[in-house]
């Protein structure tokens, strides 16, 4: 039996349109659907952070920072994904009546136990595929510290930013977010 054959495949049409209506947040990979799984509060709280801190920097730009609702679609030659990453930055947005978007230039995923395989190995090499990908940014939610990959020529080169006092810069989008912003209301006190 094929794969194909062991799963209840679903368009990309039927994938939208029954996630508009369900209380559950799903991925989709190729026809497949998954279920998100719910988070730590510190995960949510760096999550949150990250988003408030980007979206006060870019008022009055034409990017805008969107939190974990908002889905990003990667068409890949053979088939189509849509992730729900942490948070995004877009500055060129699909139409308002659009459930997701196609050009992030910045993705920022938070790391979990449950998620780190997939956001440092499927999911990277899947945002790297995007034109538009500026940054992917990895965030440990315990420990100060993120690992960013920056599109450099035809590649994505990898750097860690470490240090309760450091500064993520993000000359992409002409903002700089110190870590003290990300980290506000986390316990760094035994893990940094």
């Amino acid at each position: 039996m094929s794969t194909a054959e062991q799963y209840n495949l679903v368009s990309v049409e039927e994938y939208l349109e029954a996630e508009l209506l369900s209380p559950i947040r799903h991925e989709y990979i190729g026809g497949v659907v998954y279920a998100m799984s719910g988070s730590k509060n510190v995960h949510s709280l760096v999550s949150t952070n990250t988003t408030v801190a980007l979206g006060v920097r870019l008022r009055g730009s034409r990017c805008r920072a969107y939190n974990s609702d908002t889905k990003i679609r990667i068409r890949h030659p053979n088939h189509t994904r849509f992730y729900y990453p942490d948070v995004s930055v877009i500055c060129h947005s699909n139409p308002p009546g659009d459930s997701y978007q196609d050009h992030p230039k910045v993705i920022v995923e938070v790391l979990s136990d449950s998620t780190r395989r997939v956001d440092m190995g499927e999911k990277s090499q899947s945002y790297f595929t995007l034109p538009s990908l500026e940054v992917y940014i990895l965030i440990e939610p315990e420990i100060p510290l993120l690992i960013v990959y920056r599109r450099r020529e035809h590649e994505f080169e990898r750097e860690v930013i470490e240090g309760r006092d450091s500064i993520l810069s993000l000359p992409e989008i002409g903002v700089e977010l110190p870590f003290e912003e990300i980290y506000d209301g986390v316990d760094l006190s035994e893990n940094s």
